[in-house]
């Protein structure tokens, strides 16, 4: 029996118009995004659905938006076939929704949280202090040496997402990145560019946010997970909801290890992993980790029911 992994993909990975086709064709991805709606006190859906982008694209309202969405794709999915869950695991923000499908959180206590994060990464750090950038063609090592190269007191840069071979994202100070991103062109990089984000995320410099964001959770109930967990911080199997908790907490300022992940549920016996959400990115970093491992991705109609009937079939 194949072992099939649940993926939900993170910040970065919205566009306006998403899920609006399964919100008009399923009853039951109205009533996520509806849910949404109330929990947080105003239209989440029109924003997701409408935009303006600019909106969209604020950290406090992406977070819950690509949480909705998922758990909308995520919902109808479960709704039209049955699908037996080995693992689950999300990018960064994505842990949630895959903490939602466990059974872990409540949604409507997910999506409060989300929004709630995202007020705090942004205003963990003054706006234009922090800096993220996307470095390409270069070995972990490297990058994580021209970190070290360039780190002081006063101006940290660190790796921030590990995402696939070849693929990282450094955060920190400004300065420091903008440091690195010349320095990693020297070496021979394929790409170093800034990212379009308005805070470091995966920094030291989120420690602040992490910090309010563990008040927050204290009092946000947590369940025993229906479905393992391989979590951001260290790669490990989560199965209780304390450890859940305390996982989110840690992921703030650690480094996301998304390709160590993906290759611990390859030694696990992953073989099939569904991609559940805006886009396909997380898809995208699968094939650079092993081009053996089959993926699906369930983001509108038409690739549910491919899902669909790819389950069904086999």
């Amino acid at each position: 029996m194949a072992k099939r992994v649940f993926m939900f993909p993170g910040q970065g990975s919205q566009s306006v118009g998403m899920g609006k086709d399964l919100f008009e064709t399923y009853p039951t991805a109205k009533a996520v995004y509806e849910e949404a709606d109330e929990a947080l006190g105003f239209r989440l859906s029109s924003l997701c659905f409408e935009g303006p982008e600019d909106q969209l694209t604020l950290t406090t309202n992406t977070q819950p938006a690509i949480l909705t969405t998922s758990i909308a794709a995520l919902r109808v999915l479960q709704e039209q076939v049955e699908v037996e869950v080995a693992y689950v695991a999300g990018h960064s923000l994505g842990e949630y929704s895959a903490l939602v499908c466990a059974g872990a959180m409540e949604f409507a206590d997910a999506v409060r949280t989300v929004r709630k994060r995202g007020e705090f990464m942004q205003e963990a750090v003054p706006v234009g202090t922090g800096a993220m950038a996307a470095i390409m063609g270069l070995g972990q090592d490297q990058v994580e040496a021209l970190c070290q190269q360039v780190n002081r007191d006063d101006q940290i840069v660190t790796l921030a997402n590990i995402n696939s071979p070849g693929q990282y994202v450094i955060s920190g100070h400004g300065a420091a990145v903008n440091e690195v991103i010349e320095l990693a062109k020297a070496q021979g990089a394929k790409r170093a560019i800034p990212l379009a984000v308005s805070a470091p995320f995966h920094s030291s410099l989120m420690r602040p946010a992490a910090e309010r964001l563990e008040s927050i959770l204290q009092n946000t109930p947590f369940f025993d997970l229906r479905i393992p967990l391989i979590n951001n911080a260290e790669a490990s199997v989560i199965t209780s909801g304390v450890e859940a908790r305390s996982s989110l907490v840690r992921q703030m300022y650690k480094s996301v290890e998304w390709e160590l992940s993906m290759r611990r549920l390859r030694d696990l016996g992953g073989s099939m992993f569904v991609e559940i959400g805006s886009g396909k990115v997380l898809s995208g970093l699968l094939k650079r980790i092993d081009k053996t491992a089959e993926s699906l991705n369930v983001f509108d109609v038409a690739t549910l029911e491919k899902a669909v009937q790819a389950f069904t079939a086999g």
